[in-house]
Formats: C-alpha cells, sequence, structure tokens
C-alpha cells in the first residue's frame, strides 16, 4: 500500500470521528435542551441561544487576533499598551433566527474593527437578498417589513428596507453603461406598461431590448422609461446607446410592428434588417375574428408566414383576401401595412426564420416582468420601478440551465446567419 493511499484512509477516517464527535455533541444538547423544556426554535430556543454564542465567540476570538493576546492573558514586556476594554450590547437580525443580542467586545484604542459583525451592521446571513427578492417580487416595503415581523420576528422597517433596495442602483447603473459586442445576430425589443405616480398614476412604458450574441448567448441590454403610450420616439435614444457602448452592427431587429420604428433602426445601423413579429401579426388577426373562423383562418393564415418565396407569399395574401376581405378587411389591411417588414426573413434559410418569427423572447421575460408589476399595483417613482424591473431582470436563470438551453437552440441558426453574413463576421472570425 502506498503511502498517499495511508494517508488518505488516515484523513478520511480522522474526518468521520469529527463529524462523529459533533453529532454527539449536537444530539447531547437537543436531549439536554429537552430535558430543561427548552424550545429548539423560537424567541429563546436553542438555535437562537446557540447563535449568540457562536457570534460571541468568533467576536472574542478576532478581539483575540488583533490585540496579540487572549483574555486575561496579557505578556510583561509587549509591544503597545492597547487591551480589552468590556463590551457593548447590539441586537442584530438573522433571516434563521430573528433577532439575537450579542455582546461585541472592545478595546482601549477603539481600534478593533470586528469581521463577523461588522461595526454599524445591523443585518445577518442572507437578509439583504431576502428583502432584494421580495422586492423583485413586487412586494412593498411595508410589505416586505411586516413579512419579516411575522416570519422571523424580527424589525426592519420601510426605512430600511428601501435602504436596501437602493444600493442596487449605482449596481443597475454600472450594468446599465456596460460595454457590448461589437456585432449581434438579433436584437429583440419591446416595451412593457407600468403604472407610475408622478403627481397622479399613469401609464408608463418601460422598455427592454435583448440581443443575441454570435455565439447564442442571450443578453438583456438594459431597461429604459420613456413619457406617454408606447411609441417610436424614444427608440432614437435607445439604439443610439446600445451604439455608443460599442454595437457596431446587427443583422436583425425584432419588434412587434411599433410604426416609425423601421426608420429609426436604418439611422442608427444602416445595414439592419427589421422584421415584424409573426406571431403578433396572426394574433391580432384573430384579435379581430369572431371565433367561429378561428380553425379556418389558421389554414389560410399558414401559407403566407410558411412560404418558400416572397411570391408564394404574397398569392397566398392574395388568396386570403379573396376569401375573407368582405368580412374582416382590417385584417387584411393589417398585414399590407406589416408587409415590408414581415417580408424580411423570407429571403433567408429556414433556421433563420424559425428563431426570428417571433418576439417571444423578449415576450417571456415581459411576462416576469408584469407578475412584478401587478402583485405591486404601481409605484411611487421612476426609479422604484426600474429598481423592481431590474431586480427581475438579476434573478432571471439562477441556475444557467435557461442559457444553456437557448445557445443550443440557436446553433443551427448561427451556422446559416455565418454563411449568410459572412461578410460582416468580426474580422477575427471570418467565414
Amino acid at each position: 500500500m502506498t503511502v498517499d493511499a495511508v494517508t488518505t484512509r488516515a484523513s478520511r477516517k480522522k474526518a468521520a470521528t469529527a463529524a462523529g464527535e459533533q453529532e454527539r455533541l449536537v444530539a447531547a444538547m437537543v436531549a439536554q435542551a429537552q430535558e430543561q423544556g427548552l424550545a429548539l426554535t423560537g424567541p429563546d430556543g436553542l438555535l437562537k441561544q446557540l447563535t449568540k454564542a457562536v457570534l460571541e465567540t468568533a467576536l472574542n476570538a478576532e478581539m483575540t487576533e488583533h490585540l496579540g493576546h487572549a483574555k486575561h492573558a496579557d505578556q510583561p514586556g509587549r509591544d503597545g499598551t492597547n487591551v480589552r476594554n468590556g463590551s457593548r450590547k447590539k441586537t442584530v437580525v438573522s433571516d434563521a433566527v430573528g433577532e439575537v443580542e450579542v455582546a461585541v467586545p472592545r478595546d482601549r484604542e477603539g481600534s478593533f474593527e470586528p469581521v463577523i459583525v461588522k461595526k454599524r451592521q445591523r443585518r445577518l446571513g442572507s437578509v439583504d437578498e431576502v428583502v432584494l427578492s421580495l422586492y423583485a417580487k413586487g412586494l412593498t416595503t411595508g410589505e416586505i417589513s411586516a413579512h419579516f415581523s411575522e416570519i422571523y420576528g424580527a424589525s426592519v422597517s420601510k426605512e430600511t428596507v428601501s435602504r436596501i433596495t437602493d444600493s442596487v442602483v449605482a449596481e443597475m447603473q454600472e450594468w446599465q453603461s456596460r460595454p457590448l459586442d461589437e456585432c449581434y445576430a438579433a436584437v429583440f425589443i419591446d416595451a412593457v406598461v407600468v403604472k407610475v405616480r408622478d403627481g397622479q398614476v399613469a401609464n408608463r412604458p418601460f422598455y427592454a431590448a435583448i440581443g443575441v450574441t454570435l455565439e447564442g448567448r442571450k443578453d438583456v441590454f438594459g431597461l429604459g422609461a420613456g413619457t406617454g403610450g408606447e411609441g417610436a420616439k424614444f427608440w432614437p435614444q435607445v439604439l443610439q446607446d446600445m451604439k455608443n457602448r460599442g454595437m457596431k452592427d446587427v443583422f436583425f431587429v425584432v419588434c412587434d410592428g411599433l410604426k416609425g420604428l423601421p426608420d429609426v433602426v436604418v439611422d442608427v445601423w444602416p445595414r439592419a434588417r427589421v422584421q415584424t413579429c409573426v406571431i403578433h401579426l396572426i394574433r391580432n388577426s384573430f384579435r379581430i375574428a369572431s371565433k367561429r373562423d378561428w380553425d379556418a383562418l389558421k389554414k389560410d393564415l399558414k401559407p403566407i408566414y410558411t412560404a418558400a418565396t416572397v411570391g408564394a407569399a404574397e398569392a397566398a395574401l392574395d388568396d386570403l383576401e379573396e376569401r375573407w376581405g368582405d368580412r374582416y378587411s382590417a385584417m387584411i389591411r393589417l398585414w399590407r401595412n406589416a408587409w415590408e417588414e414581415f417580408t424580411s426573413f423570407l429571403d433567408y434559410d429556414p433556421e433563420i426564420r424559425r428563431v426570428l418569427c417571433s418576439t417571444n423572447a423578449i415576450e417571456s421575460l415581459n411576462a416576469r416582468y408584469r407578475r412584478a408589476v401587478r402583485a405591486r399595483g404601481h409605484f411611487p417613482t421612476e426609479q422604484a420601478a426600474l429598481k423592481c424591473l431590474y431586480l427581475v431582470t438579476r434573478s432571471l436563470d439562477p441556475t444557467g440551465k435557461g442559457q444553456a438551453r437557448w445557445t443550443m437552440r440557436w446553433k443551427p441558426a448561427l451556422n446559416a446567419f455565418a454563411n449568410t453574413f459572412g461578410d460582416r463576421w468580426p474580422a477575427a472570425e471570418k467565414y
């Protein structure tokens, strides 16, 4: 048997022995608590007392390291005169046991900087993360404060909750201004309506944009607040900001048929193609049709958006008009008004069509936004709304599995993009 094998076996045996000792110690403590009628949890429970004991032991250990000697063990002749100077009471909030009162040791010179419970720190563990998570789900500062009082028996004021959420503002601003890639395969843009109280409660559009990199990675670029209803007037500023952050080119910009947007896109990226979301066109067609005609309309609409060429799509639209034009003339106008932007993707590979035919990528993001907005009702300020939407964005796909599935779905399309737009690919990756 080798020396390494013996060492490994000895290490495992030592770890198992230590784990066994810990289990026996815990079992003895629990048994003693039960004998004394002490609850395991609750305001005066064993868990709370253990938390207090662990924190105070750790703080005293930090003080020993800071001073260079243990309590009552000062060494004669050592350099310096700093010694312990009693302790002070401090109440901190733990997300596991609520409020815990600990004795924080002090030194005579006042130079001790504790680490486990820092100066002016009033919350332990993941309290801040809990607050940010609840805020992202649409709870108000008052509701979050009440939640902590009810669940943890801890007092966290509305002002404290507000300060915690304000701590992400700088992070959000940095995220909003981070550099972007030079070229993107596609950008999906849309807006969600949020009620904001600015003098009086009014509907405000908040804009979001998702880009797909040339590696197939999905990236939320940022958030912006507009005024009034959703329109193309706000987008020049948003798109120019993307360009200023380094995005020099994009192959496709996919939107929901917003009037005036194609001209805005061409002004910023002259070679970009604007693609109207096909799903929006189909959905809006059914919106103005009687439900009894939906099955027949499905069959007549499908030849338009699955056509192999623009000519075949035009013929299918003519057939649709011939059959339904008298009954649903507004639906025919809807398709003809969006025709130029709709037919953009018919010139390209079927794999490109498949990923560009809808704005579902950003619709799913907006669904998460709307869920938080509905829970909240309305926001007191524009910044409060932006904080909530940013925290929703930050909490997306915590495991990374969604990003992996998205990338795999886009791989065939990226091959088609490389074949079609090889001359616009970054210089180091010409295809």
